[in-house]
């Protein structure tokens, strides 16, 4: 058997005998559709003296060296044809020299049904005459296709985009096509290969596409990468339990944005200036300053968006308890006076108690501790004790002092007691200035009367008698004085104001002198 015509050419055999044997194919490139069916062909010549024994086309030989027929290939079975197609009968002669150079042309096709990305390859064509074998070593090269989505790589929100359905390569016959798109799997009544969309927004939607005929044949689905600034910016609160003095607490700050966010801020809604940066912010040793309302805000190169307040409940104990006194001002004996425990906590206070300094018992509970008609007793120093689920505080001492009773109707009579204890005064004083001047001109009448010892006896008897008489009547009168004034008090005092009236001893025998002086007869002259 004849060596191939190509390598007897190599070996400079004889080139003249390899001159009437060719392949030439239709065309070197064919790129279909994956599932389409396409036809390859070519066309090939021979001496017409010799006579073609087998025709094939194969991609590639088997390890003994040998070129594999696609209809012997597995990879091909039942997916092939081959078919030889004539000129003008299937043969055309060529008649443009000697006899012994005439050549016989034929054509050749090849079928290809339900191409794969795996079909894609070069393929050549084989003969085989009595005296030679020939194959076409350009061949054709098959690229397989499936379909994509294109679109441009940066897509802003609010703006417009066009997507293109296209092949991997070039099909070679493409004007027969209608395309179908879908979007997130449903169908859109579009049958272009373009789609326009406007405005994009930036959710996730999926496009493909497929061609009509070949629906099943879709595209792989691809997402949009739109690029927006942050939105859906939230605050979440991660601590280990409660949140309570001395804890600590993290905020995080979440945004959805794209390209991600670049830049974290958190603030604090009662203060101006920002309190950190960072997607996290950690509080520790917490205080009940620490206390309000926070947000962060998120920022990229396409804007910044502010996350709704977070409200940071801080819990701790009962803080700067006091008490307060209302009415101000006087307490009184008898009037009424409520203390008032404040007290600053989270939770609020569940529990007041009140207490008195000197005594162990409590006084009362609640916030307020109302004494009515008060007393002296009810002074001293008085404290509450305020307490909630966290901690307890004592307030600092509040002096209560009561003092004596003020009432409207004893007022008067306080004053009446002056102005009566200013007239016996008075009194007291004229009664004394008087009884001095009888004593003063009862020592004259002694003097000039000397030498009437005649009537002393009777003198001295009228005179005891007149003593008595004026002693009785000035007892009556400062009894009856005693019992005027002895019925006027001022409770407000512990010794009473009131006292009885009386005269000095000395000026009572002076009275009694006087009296039996006045009432003594005069002697005859």
């Amino acid at each position: 058997m004849f060596p191939p015509c190509q390598i007897v050419v190599l070996q400079n055999l004889n080139p003249l005998l390899c001159q009437d044997y060719g392949v030439t194919y239709t065309t070197h490139s064919i790129c279909a559709l994956k599932g389409s069916t396409v036809e390859l062909s070519c066309t090939y010549k021979y001496p017409k003296k010799d006579k073609v024994t087998s025709t094939f086309w194969f991609t590639r030989k088997d390890s003994r060296g040998r070129f594999v027929s696609l209809r012997n290939d597995d990879d091909y079975k039942g997916r092939v044809t081959y078919n030889d197609g004539d000129y003008k009968g299937g043969v055309k002669y060529k008649n443009d020299g000697p006899e012994s150079h005439k050549t016989t042309e034929k054509r050749h096709f090849l079928t290809i049904r339900g191409v794969r990305e795996s079909d894609s390859a070069k393929y050549m064509f084989r003969f085989i005459t009595r005296s030679n074998a020939y194959f076409g070593e350009t061949g054709v090269r098959l690229s397989v296709s499936g379909l994509q989505v294109t679109f441009p790589s940066t897509v802003i929100e609010g703006q417009g985009v066009s997507l293109t359905c296209s092949p991997t390569c070039p099909l070679t016959d493409n004007s027969k096509l209608s395309y179908i798109w879908y979007k997130n799997g449903h169908l859109l009544t579009n049958e272009h290969s373009d789609i326009n969309l406007h405005p994009v927004i930036g959710e996730a939607d999926n496009y493909s596409c497929s061609v009509k005929g070949r629906e099943m044949l879709r595209s792989p689905e691809v997402t949009l990468n739109v690029r927006y600034g942050p939105k859906n910016t939230s605050v979440s609160v991660s601590s280990s339990g409660e949140i309570v003095e001395g804890s600590s607490v993290t905020l995080t700050c979440s945004s959805d944005a794209n390209p991600p966010v670049e830049k974290y801020t958190w603030y604090k809604k009662t203060v101006t200036s920002p309190k950190a940066s960072g997607q996290s912010y950690s509080i520790t040793n917490i205080t009940s300053e620490d206390r309000g309302e926070y947000y962060c805000e998120a920022e990229n190169e396409y804007g910044s968006l502010s996350s709704p307040l977070v409200y940071i409940n801080i819990k701790y104990g009962p803080k700067n308890t006091s008490v307060s006194v209302s009415p101000s001002g006087e307490i009184v004996e008898g009037s009424s006076v409520t203390l008032t425990c404040n007290s600053d906590a989270n939770p609020p206070v569940d529990k007041y108690t009140w207490y008195k300094k000197t005594v162990n018992s409590p006084k009362a509970s609640g916030q307020s501790y109302n004494i009515t008609n008060i007393i002296s007793e009810d002074s001293g120093e008085y404290y509450c004790e305020a307490e909630n689920m966290i901690g307890i505080q004592k307030s600092s001492i509040r002096l209560i002092s009561v003092t004596g009773e003020q009432t409207s109707w004893r007022k008067p009579v306080a004053g009446i007691t002056v102005i009566v204890l200013f007239l016996i005064f008075c009194l007291s004083g004229f009664i004394w200035s008087k009884r001095k001047a009888f004593k003063t001109t009862n020592d004259t009448r002694d003097i000039s009367d000397n030498g009437q010892r005649q009537s002393a006896h009777v003198y001295e008897i009228i005179s005891d008698l007149a003593v008595d008489q004026t002693a009785a009547q000035t007892t009556d009168t400062v009894k009856q004085e005693d019992a005027y004034y002895s019925s006027v008090h001022y409770r407000s005092q512990d010794v009473p104001l009131y006292s009885t009236v009386q005269l000095p001893e000395a000026q009572k025998q002076e009275g009694q002198l006087a009296a039996a002086k006045l009432n003594h007869p005069s002697a005859p002259n």
